[in-house]
């Protein structure tokens, strides 16, 4: 009666807030997820423990992807900004921590000064065309060019997205050994044939639960799940190849719905399920006539079916899922058939070099050898508990992504913060210098545009500060404009004597450079780009990099012109 009650009770009007970040309580709240999210920031964050108040699984991570999506944000606005990151930077690697952070930080920035939003979005994104001009001019000082012929900077690209989740919980040298493997699994996805157009392959990564992590490997072709019916006499059965594969993308339970495209005819007196049944029967026979010895479906096969099939020495491998359907074509050659009601065309088959059984640990699995294309490998990823497995499969997949996107534009950025301390000390400069021409194409006073541009600076020096969480203190070049870190309490007498190598590892101390702490006042200077002949030991993502900095910039200026928020409270 109660429930009835409230169906037919009066709907509630919306509630509207005008001018949301001016309710102490929103700019708490945006406060605290900002927190949250610098204090799981770098290799060195804390890591984040969720789960429901009345239990359940608890989930343990450090990567934005996976934190902001298991977040429950109550408030519309965290809901805005939460949203806008993944949908952005989800398709650029795992920059969403960077992206996010930058957000709280241009918003509390910004909501510091006596300036209209308008003005500081306007001024924001000049800054932004700035910033991307700059990154993408050659002699940009935080820009190192990915050679190819070598695989340093590669390495050193993987090791970067791996070692910055805490939650892998890798030691160095396994944190080295994965990164390797990565790299090496990245480059058997690329064609050897790169005449025309060129497609990469595929890096398909398996779990194994309880090994070692240096028993993680590379293996050519594909592993899937063993079936429950087969055993390693049948696999031997079949000797040499290649064998010729069949592969199916509709489900053949027996299930008339799914059944796919064509018609079935079946007579009236009929049983329709008998129907079907000898549909998939017809199929098993003209599988048998045509030498196939794999049969592999994305859903399920009925029992029957398998059962007629395993007899006449035919191995089903079913429940692929769609995720291993591209692999296999592309090892396989074959192509995934959509009905089983009509003849299957010869050209539909393809081929397996080899079938072979692999165990790692208590899991067996089907490996099957390519015999087209060799650009398809599966990363066999072992780790010593799930929470830590989970996070490191996300990690070794944004690895791989952003080696795939090295190869569209070969730059990197110097990592560990000093790309955006260096991005800091050249808008700082920047901004004094064409201050004339921007307060004229902005239309706003000179003091205006000093203020948001200060704010913008120090939102890129708060960011990469964000990086360390014990205490340390840390510092800007007044030449080079990179990020260096002292212990905490040291007196700047002694910083020349406490600092060891920058953020990325491409700079040293020198007797000529000065330092003064990061987010402090210091005279704007144009930062030099260094000429050392060393390499630096921390890169980020060019491409990835740069996106996440334009979402951020679009994302706070959206949070920073909302002027109400309208909620629906039925």
């Amino acid at each position: 009666m109660l429930d009835r009650m409230s169906r037919i009770s009066k709907k509630q009007p919306s509630v509207c807030t005008p001018d949301p970040l001016a309710d102490v309580e929103v700019y708490h709240k945006l406060a605290v997820l900002g927190q949250v999210l610098s204090s799981c920031f770098g290799p060195h964050g804390r890591l984040k423990q969720i789960h429901n108040s009345v239990g359940g699984h608890i989930l343990t991570t450090s990567t934005s992807a996976v934190l902001l999506k298991a977040l429950t944000l109550s408030h519309p606005l965290l809901k805005l900004l939460a949203a806008s990151v993944l949908n952005h930077v989800s398709r650029f690697s795992d920059c969403g921590l960077f992206a996010a952070i930058l957000s709280c930080a241009l918003v509390d920035q910004a909501r510091g000064l006596s300036v209209e939003s308008s003005i500081v979005s306007g001024v924001y994104r000049r800054l932004l065309g700035q910033c991307s001009n700059y990154l993408n001019q050659e002699d940009c000082g935080c820009k190192v060019p990915v050679d190819f012929g070598s695989s340093r900077s590669l390495l050193a690209l993987a090791r970067g997205v791996i070692t910055s989740k805490p939650t892998c919980m890798l030691m160095h040298r396994e944190a080295q050994h994965i990164s390797k493997q990565v790299l090496q699994a990245f480059l058997q996805t690329i064609p050897l044939n790169t005449l025309g157009s060129v497609t990469l392959g595929k890096m398909v990564v398996v779990p194994v639960e309880g090994r070692p992590v240096g028993d993680t490997t590379v293996l050519p072709g594909l592993l899937v799940d063993m079936p429950e019916m087969l055993h390693l006499t049948d696999v031997e059965h079949l000797g040499q190849g290649p064998l010729r594969l069949a592969l199916f993308k509709v489900s053949l339970a027996g299930d008339l719905s799914k059944s796919g495209e064509g018609t079935l005819e079946v007579d009236w007196e009929a049983c329709l399920e008998a129907a079907i049944l000898e549909q998939l029967l017809r199929l098993g026979e003209q599988m048998v006539q045509d030498g196939v010895h794999v049969f592999a479906c994305q859903r399920v096969v009925h029992p029957v079916l398998q059962q007629y099939l395993k007899k006449h020495g035919i191995i089903v491998v079913e429940r692929l899922g769609i995720a291993l359907m591209e692999p296999l074509i592309r090892v396989t050659g074959a192509q995934a058939v959509a009905t089983f009601q009509i003849p299957i065309p010869v050209q539909s088959y393809g081929q397996v070099a080899g079938l072979g059984v692999r165990r790692f640990g208590s899991r067996d699995m089907l490996h099957m050898l390519p015999a087209g294309n060799q650009d398809c490998c599966t990363l066999v990823l072992c780790h010593r508990n799930e929470t830590a497995l989970n996070e490191l499969k996300v990690a070794c997949q944004r690895a791989d992504h952003i080696l795939r996107l090295t190869l569209k534009e070969p730059w990197a950025l110097l990592g560990a913060g000093c790309t955006e301390t260096h991005l800091g000390a050249y808008i700082k400069h920047q901004s004094r210098i064409d201050v004339s021409e921007a307060v004229s194409e902005l239309g706003c006073s000179h003091a205006d545009y000093l203020l948001a541009a200060d704010a913008f600076f120090r939102s890129l020096d708060s960011t990469a500060r964000a990086l360390e969480h014990d205490g340390q203190g840390c510092l800007v070049d007044l030449t080079y404009g990179h990020r260096w870190v002292v212990p905490g309490g040291t007196i700047p007498i002694t910083w020349g004597a406490e600092v060891g190598s920058c953020g990325c590892g491409l700079m040293h101390p020198r007797g000529n450079l000065d330092w003064v702490p990061l987010s402090t006042e210091y005279l704007p200077f144009s930062p030099t780009p260094p000429d050392t002949g060393a390499y630096p030991l921390v890169l980020d993502s060019f491409p990835a990099k740069l996106n996440a900095l334009q979402v951020a910039v679009e994302t706070a200026n959206l949070i920073l012109e909302l002027k109400y928020i309208i909620e629906d409270v039925n």
